[in-house]
């Protein structure tokens, strides 16, 4: 099977990218893990997938896979290069696209070919809508983890986050307390977890644990979650600057009910070809908000577009 992809990423959070509009095929999670592989595969932090849409108003279908080869429904760094790869690739002519995922429709604006404004819709805080287990909704939780109490807030923006406030990202104990709150029971689809620290009430620091892939140089839904959780903590003030290990992102956000916007830049590193075995793979599910959550085979849906 040859697969041809881009390899692009947002501040260092690196992406394989491929196109399923006019390519055709389906990948299996074992196989994503392959391309995963940084010593024989291409490497990633997470697979991007265009696929043909599903309902007349989007443009465009926006599959994530993790390195582990499960899918998730938000990638806000992935989005900004999503957004660059279809118009490059001369997809679509447009500047503004309106683009499905798996946790619903998002919007996205491209400035500049290496600059692209996300509309991430609206953060959610229900337990039940990140999904964490508690009694009611708080500010923040108390969460038990080697013996020991944990301070967070949940911030559900299209993927579940859990943030953490630390004097210094620097030493923070991210290797320890990253993957035991990552896979902690009172996250039953796992979570991503962001290590926030305030440096002033317009700028922060951040480092994220990404559940599936450990710690990157950036990401963009753990941007935006971790100024929701400082703003709704009274600890910092729209708009926000947020230090990521691979550079900065600029976060808006006008309150509760309001949607978040991140801008930031987008990096194309080089288009290739791979070849990997045929795999007889089951039939793939829908790409649009009903579908069930967890790992899945990626690759295109609409059987008449894949006739063409």
């Amino acid at each position: 099977m040859r697969l041809e992809f881009t390899k692009m990423h947002g501040l260092g959070n690196d992406f394989m990218v491929i196109d399923l509009v006019s390519q055709r095929m389906r990948l299996s999670p074992e196989q994503i893990r392959q391309l995963a592989d940084r010593h024989f595969g291409v490497g990633f932090d997470q697979l991007l997938v265009v696929e043909p849409p599903e309902t007349p108003d989007v443009d465009f279908c926006y599959r994530i896979f993790n390195a582990d080869g499960s899918e998730v429904q938000q990638c806000g760094n992935g989005a900004r290069c999503f957004a660059r790869f279809v118009r490059e690739r001369r997809l679509t002519r447009k500047d503004h696209l309106r683009v499905e995922t798996a946790s619903g429709i998002i919007e996205l604006s491209i400035d500049a070919l290496d600059c692209v404004s996300v509309n991430m819709g609206a953060p959610r805080f229900a337990p039940a809508d990140i999904p964490f287990v508690a009694e009611a909704e708080a500010l923040v939780y108390s969460v038990q983890v080697n013996g020991q109490a944990v301070e967070l807030s949940t911030v559900n923006m299209g993927n579940p986050h859990a943030v953490l406030l630390v004097d210094n990202v620097e030493t923070a104990d991210v290797a320890t307390l990253g993957p035991a709150l990552e896979s902690h029971a009172r996250f039953p689809e796992r979570v991503n977890v962001g290590f926030l620290q305030v440096v002033d009430r317009h700028h922060a620091r951040l480092r994220v644990f990404e559940r599936g892939t450990g710690e990157t140089l950036a990401c963009g839904t753990g941007a935006c979650a971790a100024v929701v959780a400082g703003i709704r903590r009274g600890l910092l003030d729209s708009p926000v600057k947020v230090a990521l290990s691979g550079g900065e992102l600029n976060i808006h956000w006008a309150g509760v009910g309001e949607p978040v916007i991140m801008i930031g830049p987008t990096a194309r590193v080089y288009d290739g070809v791979i070849r990997l075995p045929d795999v007889a793979m089951p039939e793939p599910q829908d790409c649009g908000q009903d579908r069930p959550r967890g790992p899945r085979p990626g690759g295109s849906r609409n059987k008449k577009k894949d006739k063409r």
